[in-house]
């Protein structure tokens, strides 16, 4: 895999700020690799980065058009492929963390065939994985996992290595997700692994280190969540971890996609998630607890995580708001 910046965003016709985390994830991590965005009409959410046209953006220097999506189910819509085969034709690569591969689109490939540009479906291994031994690894291992779907697993993850990194700490993000490898670089789509060899593919993801090097792993889905428990109990053994970070978002009512089912309690969480991963390393402990709290006002905020704090005997914090020194202090 081979990714070439500068990038411009697709955001499409989005409505929902979660739907567009992947284009947000490389903005808010990889500005530097970004030249802007490009939205259809009837769009509502921005990355924030200057919209453009995907001609302006050529012009400035991009080099790949990113679908900057994260929809449920991972689908192309076909009302973007004239805007895909534009991009090509326009002369950039694609890249695309979709469960719909690229490579699939007949007038896509036609396009990128023509012009002689990269079709990259960055969320689909083409590495073949062993299944996994469980066998103990040296060096340390964070895995940050979720009450929840797209709660900040990845931006707890990503705050974590670089306050690590600044603290003079040897640390890795382990990028286990389609945004985190757009960020990294590098890393395994773990949702698109065959189920036998999810648990294989995390233990070759982060391999043995040195003893005071921490891997910090980013989380997938959630083992309260029906649609996606599975995934996240394999990545959970495969990982082996020594700490866990859960991550929360404040104010959710119900799964996301699920209104029939509620929001788990942090003290279940915790309970279902220490047990599982102790299967593959029993003396793991949740040293942290991360939370979105975009939903309400700092004040707010500080105060719910103080609360938490006092509740469970654990570091809380937002990640975004407030920095992750006090997680880092307890590892």
């Amino acid at each position: 895999m081979i990714l070439t910046p500068p990038y411009l965003l697709f955001i499409g016709d989005a409505t929902d700020p979660l739907s567009i985390k992947m284009a947000k994830s490389v903005a808010d991590w990889n500005p530097d690799a970004c030249i802007g965005e490009y939205a259809l009409p009837g769009c509502e959410v921005s990355t924030g980065l200057p919209a453009m046209t995907i001609n302006e953006a050529v012009s400035q220097g991009a080099n790949t058009f990113v679908l900057g999506f994260a929809n449920s189910g991972g689908f192309i819509d076909e009302a973007w492929v004239p805007t895909i085969v534009e991009a090509i034709e326009a002369g950039m690569h694609v890249v695309s963390g979709l469960h719909d591969k690229l490579t699939n689109i007949p007038a896509v490939v036609e396009a990128a065939s023509r012009i002689d540009r990269q079709l990259i479906d960055i969320r689909h291994p083409t590495t073949r994985f062993k299944t996994g031994k469980g066998i103990k690894r040296s060096g340390k291992r964070l895995l940050t996992v979720g009450t929840d779907c797209s709660v900040g697993k990845m931006y707890t993850s990503l705050s974590l290595t670089r306050a690590l990194n600044e603290a003079g700490k040897k640390a890795t993000f382990r990028a286990t997700g389609q945004s985190g490898i757009l960020v990294a670089g590098e890393g395994v789509a773990i949702d698109c692994v065959v189920a036998d060899f999810i648990s294989g593919a995390v233990e070759t993801l982060s391999p043995d280190n040195d003893d005071d090097h921490w891997d910090i792993i980013e989380g997938q889905g959630s083992l309260s969540h029906p649609a996606f428990a599975g995934v996240s109990l394999g990545l959970l053994h495969g990982s082996q971890p020594d700490a866990l970070v859960i991550c929360h978002a404040l104010n959710r009512s119900h799964m996301r996609g699920l209104p029939h089912y509620p929001q788990p309690t942090l003290e279940d969480v915790i309970e279902m998630t220490t047990k599982a991963a102790s299967l593959t390393n029993p003396d793991v402990k949740v040293v942290g607890i991360a939370v979105n709290t975009s939903s309400v006002s700092e004040e707010e905020a500080r105060q719910y995580c103080e609360d938490i704090s006092q509740k469970l005997g654990l570091p809380c914090t937002d990640p975004v708001r407030f920095g992750v020194s006090n997680i880092v202090g307890a590892l």
